[in-house]
């Protein structure tokens, strides 16, 4: 599978949701997985994005290969306790997992930034799928590393109505056994082809990103199901997610 920004990854889904098709179906969600391949397919049309040099290619490559090699086993397992945190949201508002979990099972998603395209499908379709979400007594939570302006934007661009907390510290990042290090050679290709400089998003010098990742967590803190994959263009359906609600 070709990828614009890195090489295919090895993946690790630390739960692995099975649903019938019949189930799938029956559910009023929308498809990430549809989303994705309709952008790759009018981005392959246009033409749009730079045309990288062969340098730049094998620095990506590198830098994939890199970080599937030191995080092979991304993420925390099914069954484990979810660390709690309080992070400010894109109102500067902190907000505690735990506190929430007091409201009922929360749908935790970690996401590179606003300024990642997969990220924008995956957060559309989850403000799509927030019927279905909270119709199983649920509350998605979104975590960043980028600055709370820059989720205010996407709230405000968007219309998100649940929360996009930013983790200033990567302390919640790194519990969650997420967080990595951008390496330099790939913040200059990300400046000198995107005009991209993740200072700008997450603070200068946090050149520093999650696996994307999603967990379900019930109403103990207890993780029930959920997936996190180094390649960053993969992320869990939203009818996935649904399916396991319902089995809490």
């Amino acid at each position: 599978m070709h990828m614009m920004y890195q090489v295919v990854l090895p993946a690790f889904l630390f739960a692995v949701l099975t649903m019938p098709p019949a189930a799938m179906a029956a559910e009023s969600v929308p498809s990430y997985e549809q989303a994705r391949e309709q952008f790759e397919a009018e981005r392959r049309q246009t033409s749009n994005g730079p045309k990288l040099s062969p340098e730049d290619r094998q620095i990506m490559q590198q830098a994939g290969e890199d970080l599937a090699a030191s995080m092979p086993d991304p993420g925390l397992e099914v069954g484990k306790k979810a660390p709690d945190f309080a992070l400010p949201n894109a109102f500067g508002k902190s907000v505690s997992l735990y506190k929430q979990l007091e409201n009922g099972p929360v749908v935790l998603v970690f996401y590179r930034g606003a300024w990642c395209p997969y990220c924008n499908l995956q957060l559309h379709t989850l403000r799509e799928s927030l019927p279905a979400i909270e119709g199983e007594g649920a509350q998605l939570i979104t975590v960043t590393p980028q600055k709370p302006d820059k989720s205010l934007e996407q709230v405000k661009k968007d219309d998100y109505p649940f929360e996009i907390l930013s983790d200033l510290d990567s302390s919640a990042m790194k519990a969650y056994n997420l967080y990595f290090e951008v390496p330099i050679e790939l913040v200059d290709v990300y400046r000198r082809n995107f005009g991209l400089d993740l200072a700008d998003y997450n603070g200068d010098g946090r050149y520093v990103l999650p696996v994307p990742a999603t967990y379900i967590i019930d109403r103990e803190g207890i993780i029930r199901a959920g997936a996190a994959d180094v390649d960053y263009k993969e992320r869990m359906e939203p009818a996935a997610i649904v399916e396991a609600l319902k089995r809490l």
